[in-house]
């Protein structure tokens, strides 16, 4: 029986998400997540993840174009890669607002920086977010060029996908992400939408993906006002939660467990009885 191995890593690994409230201050943004690095490195964690906007919110979407970066150039991105390279961490940097093909818009990208703090891997997100009920309204689109492209990325944790926020609706991205050992989620779910479906969708694409998934929120009150419904948590390929931060900032730390993916999918081979494919 093929227990995916190629994709595992050969022993648990420790793993980290960072829950954040960010403000409109972008160096005290930066700083807060500077500190959480430190912690989740301090607690054992190989590989951290950051929520969607760690480094502002802002008081309206056009906010953000102003703070918009070129690939491999910015304080933002030297933020990452100089945590990164100081607590020797595979650091996957929440989103980064990069320059789009569309001065008015952004791409709002998950940046992968390895151990020695070098940018490896890029995702940048690709369903955009819209939402409308009573005095909420979100329309992303207005100030995000969207991504095309998937992508997956070799850790020591296996095979690691990326995904951010509101593509997590859409279970098609996850298979398209291909065999996984970990999936990671990050973003800024509001509180209304998280309360009603966060949590049951992670434990989904963890159950039909029978891989972890890793999930890092915004959680709080924020300076704009905006509530976000945080619950940064793991997840493990049954579903159980196995570690979970309500709201504020922190940190979650948890392990990939190899044995654990192997033993679910020899007793439920599902993945191997897809038919569509």
């Amino acid at each position: 029986m093929n227990t995916t191995s190629a994709i595992l890593p050969t022993a648990p690994v420790q793993i980290a998400a960072v829950q954040m409230v960010s403000s409109t201050d972008v160096q005290a943004n930066l700083a807060q997540a500077g500190e959480l690095i430190a912690q989740a490195a301090a607690g054992g964690a190989q590989i951290v993840l950051l929520p969607e906007n760690f480094y502002f919110m802002g008081v309206k979407d056009t906010d953000k174009v102003a703070l918009r970066e070129a690939l491999g150039d910015g304080p933002i991105q030297s933020c990452l890669s100089n945590a990164a390279r100081t607590h020797g961490v595979w650091l996957v940097g929440g989103t980064v607002p990069l320059v789009s093909p569309e001065p008015g818009r952004v791409l709002n990208t998950a940046l992968v920086f390895d151990p020695q703090g070098l940018q490896v891997e890029r995702y940048d997100k690709i369903h955009l977010f819209s939402f409308a009920k009573g005095e909420e309204h979100f329309n992303e689109a207005r100030t995000i060029w969207p991504g095309e492209q998937t992508c997956a990325f070799a850790s020591p944790a296996g095979r690691v996908g990326l995904s951010i926020c509101y593509d997590l609706r859409f279970p098609e991205l996850y298979r398209a992400l291909g065999d996984c050992a970990l999936m990671m989620v990050t973003a800024a779910f509001t509180y209304t939408t998280g309360r009603a479906h966060w949590e049951l969708l992670l434990r989904a694409r963890a159950v039909e993906n029978q891989c972890y998934v890793l999930a890092a929120a915004q959680g709080g009150k924020h300076e704009n006002g905006r509530s976000t419904w945080g619950h940064s948590m793991l997840i493990d390929p049954w579903g159980e939660i196995v570690a979970e931060l309500a709201e504020g900032p922190g940190v979650v730390l948890g392990k990939v467990n190899p044995a654990r993916i192997i033993e679910i999918r020899q007793s439920l081979p599902a993945l191997q009885h897809r038919v569509l494919r």
